[in-house]
This record gives C-alpha cells, structure tokens and sequence, in this order.
C-alpha cells in the first residue's frame, strides 16, 4: 500500500505574488523586535533575536513592546522604530 499525501489547503481567491522587500543583515543593520502584548510574544521575539544572532552576530537589535495586544503602536514607537532600525519583526497573533 503506497502512502498518499494530500494538501489540506483549499484554493486562495488571491493570486500569490513574490514579497520583495528584504534588508541585507549586515555590520550596521538594526533589527527591530516588536512584541504585540500577547502572553510570551516578548520571549518569542527573543528567541527570534537569538536565532538570527546566532547566524548574523554582527546584527544589533531594538525590543520594542506595545504591552496591550488590543492597542495600536503609538506613532512615538513607530517613529523611533522608524529612525532606528533598518527591519522590524512583528508579533501577532497568539
């Protein structure tokens, strides 16, 4: 008996398209780690943060934590993500 798989996903109304915006991970890059407010979304990003460190050690990184997952980021967060990252890895979800 041979094993068959078959996809669970159903078709998507939307075609795909290729996402392209990318940041080379490099000396002077700022990652930016922004937590949602949902239990453990900091711990999460922190294991993202060392993930990549562990692969890109020269790469700093920036924790930001909107503390409320029902909140929007403040345009004050926004703006020093903004100024002081060259990427941001966002929470959501939980």
């Amino acid at each position: 008996m041979a094993v068959q798989f078959i996809d669970p996903r159903g078709r998507s109304a939307v075609e795909p398209h290729h996402y392209d915006h990318s940041v080379a991970l490099e000396a002077d890059t700022s990652v930016g780690l922004l937590a949602n407010g949902f239990p453990d979304s900091v711990a999460f990003l922190d294991a993202v943060g060392d993930a990549i460190a562990a692969l890109r050690p020269e790469v700093s990184f920036s924790r930001y934590d909107k503390g409320d997952a029902s909140a929007i980021a403040s345009d004050a967060m926004l703006g020093e993500i903004e100024r002081s990252c060259s990427a941001v890895v966002a929470a959501y979800g939980h």
